[in-house]
């Protein structure tokens, strides 16, 4: 069993940044990938951001592509989420998830074995 831990959520004025984390626990973690998605209320999550675990590679979503930068720590088992240029629709419960065994970057919930709690972010205008 895999426990995430996300924190560095918050409230911030749009233009500004905020820097997420997702610490990982529990069993040897040595996962496919990890990402993170977001759901605004009366939204369904969606993706935003995946990093292969043990190569440099990462797929973002359209609306964050450029603003946005996932990166990871291995030696801590944490992953980030750099976030700049924060717009009001940024704003949403930000999650984390692991992919344990995959084949290639997921986009999708389903390619996603363990998720954390969520962390509030709230851009205000």
């Amino acid at each position: 069993q895999v426990q995430l831990v996300e924190s560095g959520g918050g409230l911030v004025l749009a233009g500004g940044s905020l820097r997420l984390s997702c610490a990982a626990s529990g069993r040897t973690f040595d996962p496919y990938a990890m990402g993170w998605f977001r759901q605004a209320p009366g939204k369904e999550r969606e993706f935003v951001a995946a990093i292969r675990w043990s190569v440099s590679n990462t797929v973002y979503a359209d609306s964050v592509k450029g603003r946005f930068i996932i990166s990871r720590d291995n030696a801590k088992n944490t992953v980030y989420l750099q976030m700049n240029s924060l717009k009001p629709e940024d704003t949403a419960v930000y999650y984390c998830a692991v992919d344990w065994a995959g084949l290639r970057l997921g986009t999708r919930q389903e390619h996603y074995d363990y998720w954390g709690q969520g962390t509030q972010v709230t851009v205000s205008s």
